[in-house]
């Protein structure tokens, strides 16, 4: 679990969550944040990262992106019923505060981070 700056862009890296790192993770990170429910398979998830990764770095800190491998993290996904993927939750002190389904076009991405952060 790493939010270092990336040296060579100074965008925060996308933290990768687990099980095991998953709750400490939402309750350490202030403002919004994206979770990220996807796997390596799935080519909508791998179409949508770039829109998720650019939302994050353009909110100049105010959201933080983090990833759940579905396949590594099964509990993760039964715990907040993550049926389909990609799926986007929206965490705000530790709560779901708005989900997102698909991938979704970037306007109704950038309406919940507007509306949220």
């Amino acid at each position: 679990m790493s939010s270092s700056q990336n040296a060579n862009r100074g965008v925060p890296e996308t933290i990768h969550l687990s099980e095991r790192s998953f709750d400490e993770a939402l309750v350490a990170t202030r403002g919004l944040v994206m979770v990220d429910f996807w796997a390596e398979w799935c080519g909508p998830c791998r179409a949508i990262a770039p829109v998720l990764e650019e939302l994050a770095e353009a909110s100049e800190g105010r959201v933080t992106l983090m990833k759940v491998n579905v396949d590594e993290n099964h509990g993760l996904a039964a715990r907040y019923g993550i049926q389909s993927i990609p799926t986007i939750l929206f965490f705000k002190e530790g709560a779901v505060v708005d989900r997102v389904l698909g991938a979704a076009p970037r306007a109704e991405l950038q309406s919940v981070v507007n509306t949220r952060a």
